[in-house]
């Protein structure tokens, strides 16, 4: 049953552009993979553990920890941090959740984008607890390259990690919840939840769960979602959901046998371990910002199948990993720009929607925050796959996952896709307005953005921006 009221009928903002021809999408857990160039690559797919309690970054953007419950990881780990975006005076807190393998450094520059726009708006930026674990110290050095490519950090062993068996998506809401809590500064802020991705799922996860007795939903003014979601929302990737109740006792069964972390991105040919992936982006994003146009450090490192036969820059070597022109899948994609023609070392050259420098920034992160995250639990997207239905069905019971008030959702929505999911993300949306009691939904589309575009893209090509807006300002 459709129970929005006939004058708050969804409100419809559509951008259409001419896409850039891409390889096959793959899905947001594969994230990572395809070609450069003519260069074949496999396809497969950025805070150390410090002090409890210390705040980095501290000005204009703290990035500020939270106490949480007690997860059984090592010393530091029962803490979440939140990067703070604008000013404390803000009415409304737009708190976001960072999709598979993000992190909170994903939203800095969406967020001082929709904080110029919307002054009585701050953003929070959510790092889950998993961020812990990962030795971000190198990124502090004059070289970081050595550090991390020649083994000197400290790498989470999976086989001492069986904590994190239990780090599913129960833990990470209860993890939220507290976040949500300190944002709503007792009640005298609204909150608006959202996320990105399998982010976007996670804050759909909160607004149906049931906190003994009491629905998340209540503790929110309006959900976000972008280029995520649930009810199908990524079934347009032509890579579904995994949660039959065989291929669900599978994964746990993996699971109670070590696989503790989810290691699609080792498949990349980047490194076998679980983190080997993210630092490489993350140092090809920190050599982009300090020194974009010196002669790349790490392209003598790069596997022979990714090296380009001709000297580049660190900024076009950023770029080969990250621009759709190279053939990369949407997931982890943006339309940046292309490496000169010419040149001895032949730089990056901007013509798209995304500046490269603006990603540079990004993932160059601190140390921290930092976009990716090293240490993603199997457990979580078990959990995430699991809450696709959005229904609380016998599985998901099963699983402890308490979705329970998915009907009686009565906040606004936004939802904002672009080609990555081929139309499927305002449909699932769609689909959820018309079985709950969401009042209203605004409805946003660009066929011209690439996955991780709206996360990254110059702020007058950001469509995002411009119709989450609107909403965000007309929330009463």
């Amino acid at each position: 049953m459709n129970h929005m009221p006939m004058n708050h009928m969804p409100r419809e903002h559509l951008r259409k552009t001419q896409a850039t021809p891409l390889t096959r999408g793959l899905s947001r857990r594969t994230l990572l993979g395809g070609t450069a160039g003519g260069l074949a690559l496999t396809a497969a797919v950025a805070g150390t553990a410090a002090g409890a309690g210390r705040e980095r970054g501290t000005g204009s953007e703290p990035y500020v920890p939270l106490a949480v419950g007690d997860g059984g990881g090592p010393l530091g780990t029962d803490r979440v941090h939140v990067l703070k975006v604008g000013p404390e005076t803000a009415h409304t807190t737009v708190v976001l959740v960072p999709g598979m393998f993000g992190a909170a450094n994903d939203f800095r520059l969406l967020a001082r984008d929709l904080v110029a726009a919307l002054p009585g708006v701050q953003v929070w930026a959510f790092d889950r607890r998993e961020e812990n674990l990962a030795d971000r110290s190198g990124f502090a050095a004059a070289q970081p390259a050595a550090y991390y490519l020649d083994g000197r950090y400290r790498s989470q062993d999976p086989a001492a990690s069986a904590f994190a068996a239990r780090w599913g998506l129960a833990r990470t809401l209860d993890d939220l919840r507290t976040v949500v809590a300190a944002a709503s500064c007792g009640g005298r802020r609204r909150v608006v939840l959202g996320g990105h991705s399998w982010g976007a799922t996670t804050a759909m996860a909160y607004a149906a769960w049931d906190f003994d007795g009491r629905a998340g939903h209540r503790d929110l003014a309006a959900l976000v979602l972008i280029d995520g979601g649930v009810r199908g929302a990524f079934d347009g990737t032509g890579q579904p959901v995994r949660n039959s109740p065989a291929e669900v006792r599978e994964r746990l069964a993996a699971i109670d046998g070590g696989a503790v972390f989810d290691l699609t991105l080792s498949g990349v040919g980047l490194g076998a371990r679980a983190e080997s992936t993210q630092i490489w982006y993350q140092l090809a994003g920190w050599y982009a910002h300090t020194d974009p146009d010196g002669r790349s450090v790490l392209q003598p490192r790069l596997p022979d199948a990714l090296r380009p036969p001709y000297p580049i820059t660190n900024a076009g070597l950023l770029g080969l990993l990250v621009d759709a022109g190279f053939g990369w899948p949407n997931d982890i994609s943006v339309h940046s720009g292309h490496i000169a023609d010419t040149g001895e070392v032949r730089g990056w050259v901007d013509t798209g929607i995304t500046p490269l420098s603006r990603v540079a920034a990004a993932y160059a992160g601190g140390p921290e925050p930092a976009v990716w995250e090293w240490y993603w639990p199997s457990r979580l997207s078990v959990d995430l796959d699991v809450t696709d239905p959005y229904a609380d069905t016998d599985l998901a019971r099963s699983l402890g996952l308490r979705l329970r008030h998915t009907a009686d959702l009565d906040v606004p929505l936004y939802a904002f896709q672009t080609s990555y999911a081929r139309g499927t993300i305002v449909t699932a949306a769609r689909t959820v307005v018309d079985n709950s009691r969401v009042p209203y939904a605004d409805y946003a589309t660009d066929d011209g953005m690439n996955h991780l575009d709206p996360l990254f893209a110059a702020t007058r090509h950001n469509t995002l921006t411009h119709t989450l807006t609107p909403f965000l300002a007309a929330l009463r």
